[in-house]
């Protein structure tokens, strides 16, 4: 295939070279070293702390630390949270302090260590870091009794009933890894993570800071099946060092958290590795579709985020009957098609007939079969395998800085 043409224009005074400045690098390093280290610590240190008393019945409030992207479906002027503080008489605060799990989990960690409230009754975490958290004992159980919704789920997003995941996490929203880009400025577009490689795309693509987004997306783009236990440290090691020169000689432009978009926007990146509702609601924001998204020939990453209870959080039960209000079937189809992003939720022709055609066959939020089948999902790592594998993947944002 030949290199997406490029439409660009001259750079306006900002230096294309530079990931991050060699400070921020060093503390994100830091950040995830020390994330690290402590789960290798705690892990064997056997004192895990008690979750604090539930006072729902008193005090009915809840906080939900998120991230940007889910404002639309819990934010203040968002009319389902109305209807459900109406409904229960709990009052919802949101913020999106989840930009990055790493930098969120350095963040807390403190308290969650002496099992102290965090300010958060309910946080929103990639299913990997959640993994972390229960391992290390900061999470409460969520008692699927108090969760009448279950059912509806699909499938695909439920787990085993009996993995400590599920009994102390929910399935919140999920959705596709892919290729973005600026319609106005690669009007050839793009269908292949390898394309973003194009010698004339120097210095204008981003990614995310997500291992498993953009290491998973490579590595699927090498022909490396991210589901399957078959693969391991060679083969990580391997997309590792593909990478490295990606980065130092500037291809990559910028490696962030959600904060990806903000370089789309300003045009300092016209393509970039990016999920599939970022991509859709900044072309909402705009008002027409400026930026395009697509699976890559080669399979696109499937994730998923989930919702835990921090060990001190005192509001449990209104936390359950929050995510069980989100779990109703109209209220799922109102929230994915508002957002973006796949809902849990098994989707039914009764409730999908109340939102636009446009949105209903949109297969990126309410996806068939077909192209769940086009996407797999990075595999569970053990703890071991976590730590290398995360150690690796920061020397890529060190290597930006030399």
């Amino acid at each position: 295939m030949n290199p997406p043409e490029l439409n660009l224009p001259s750079p306006a005074g900002e230096p294309i070279r530079g990931l991050f400045s060699r400070r921020s690098l060093i503390q994100g390093a830091a950040v995830g070293a020390s994330a690290l280290a402590l789960a290798a610590c705690s892990s064997k240190t056997g004192g895990r702390p008690e979750a604090a008393t539930d006072i729902s019945d008193t005090q009915k409030s809840l906080r939900f630390d998120g991230r940007e992207t889910y404002r639309n479906s819990v934010g203040e002027d968002f009319p389902l949270l109305s209807r459900f503080s109406d409904a229960s008489g709990i009052s919802v605060t949101f913020t999106n302090q989840v930009a990055d799990d790493n930098t969120y989990y350095q963040k807390v960690k403190p308290q969650l260590q002496k099992g102290e409230d965090i300010g958060s009754d309910a946080s929103v975490l990639s299913d990997w870091m959640a993994a972390k958290w229960i391992r290390l004992g900061y999470a409460q159980e969520i008692r699927r009794e108090n969760i009448t919704n279950f059912d509806n789920l699909r499938l695909v997003f439920r787990g085993a009933d009996s993995s400590a995941l599920r009994k102390a996490s929910m399935p919140w929203r999920s959705g596709f890894t892919g290729v973005a880009w600026n319609t106005e400025l690669v009007p050839n577009g793009i269908s292949a993570v390898s394309d973003l490689w194009a010698e004339n795309l120097h210095g204008r693509v981003g990614a995310m800071s997500s291992m498993r987004d953009t290491v998973g997306l490579i590595m699927l783009d090498r022909g490396i099946d991210i589901s399957s236990s078959d693969w391991g440290d060679k083969e990580f090691t391997e997309t590792i060092d593909f990478l490295r020169p990606l980065v130092t000689d500037g291809q990559l432009r910028s490696i962030k958290g959600d904060k990806y978009k903000d370089d789309l926007i300003k045009g300092s990146t016209v393509a970039a590795i990016a999920r599939a509702g970022d991509i859709m609601q900044l072309n909402k924001e705009v008002g027409r579709e400026k930026w395009a998204f697509a699976i890559p020939a080669n399979g696109g990453v499937l994730w998923s985020d989930v919702v835990v209870v921090p060990i001190g959080s005192t509001h449990r039960t209104n936390v359950e009957k929050f995510i069980n209000f989100y779990y109703d079937r109209q209220n799922a189809v109102e929230v994915a098609a508002d957002t973006g992003f796949i809902s849990p939720v098994e989707n039914r022709t009764p409730e999908i007939g109340t939102i636009p055609s446009e949105i209903s066959r949109n297969t990126l939020i309410f996806p068939t079969e077909a192209v769940l089948n086009t996407t797999k999902m990075f595999r569970q790592l053990s703890e071991a395998e976590e730590q290398r594998f995360m150690a690796q993947f920061q020397t890529i944002l060190l290597a930006a800085s030399s």
